[in-house]
């Protein structure tokens, strides 16, 4: 038995085409890894703009006190009445539902200096509408904080089941079935 001898040139051939395939897959590397480093430059790009918050957001908020336990029939004009000895003030925000449109019950003051939040802290505990206000200077917001359930994510505590209570003859669940 001889085995079957291959031309030169159909070797020549097979060779050339196998060629041809690794150098298209090497081209498609390439450009695969190109598009990587591209997603990652952007990635980069993005996490530095969520880590570092608008400046003007920022100076708003350091010039900014939050009002708490604010009456729900109180209008921005008499908030800014009872600040206004506190300083100028830029803006009053009262916030609503976005449902009913009823107040929340707090309000955001933004006043044209920061020395201004000094005087206004000093407010604390002040009445309004036979309510005692709770004034505190504005928190930044941190993006990504309290969204969600918080740190079970859709599980129920202590690995509780969800349903009729679990087993039946588990103490602390009613289960009258």
């Amino acid at each position: 038995m001889s085995e079957p001898t291959e031309t030169p040139q159909a070797a020549t051939a097979a060779l050339s085409t196998e060629d041809q395939e690794l150098e298209a897959m090497r081209q498609r590397v390439q450009q695969m890894e190109e598009e990587a480093a591209k997603l990652r430059q952007m990635h980069e790009e993005v996490e530095k703009k969520m880590g570092q918050p608008d400046p003007e957001k920022n100076e708003a908020d350091l010039r900014s006190v939050y009002v708490g336990n604010v009456d729900y029939a109180v209008t921005p004009e008499e908030l800014q009445k009872h600040f206004e000895s506190s300083g100028v003030i830029n803006r009053v925000t009262i916030l609503c539902d976005k449902f009913t449109g009823h107040p929340k019950g707090y309000a955001f003051i933004e006043f044209a200096e920061p020395d201004s939040i000094k005087s206004a802290l000093a407010q604390n505990e002040s009445l309004l509408h036979g309510r005692p206000l709770k004034v505190t200077e504005k928190r930044a917001n941190v993006p990504g904080m309290h969204r969600g359930r918080g740190g079970f994510r859709g599980r129920r505590p202590y690995g509780r089941p969800r349903g009729r209570g679990g087993y039946r003859g588990r103490r602390g669940f009613y289960t009258p079935y």
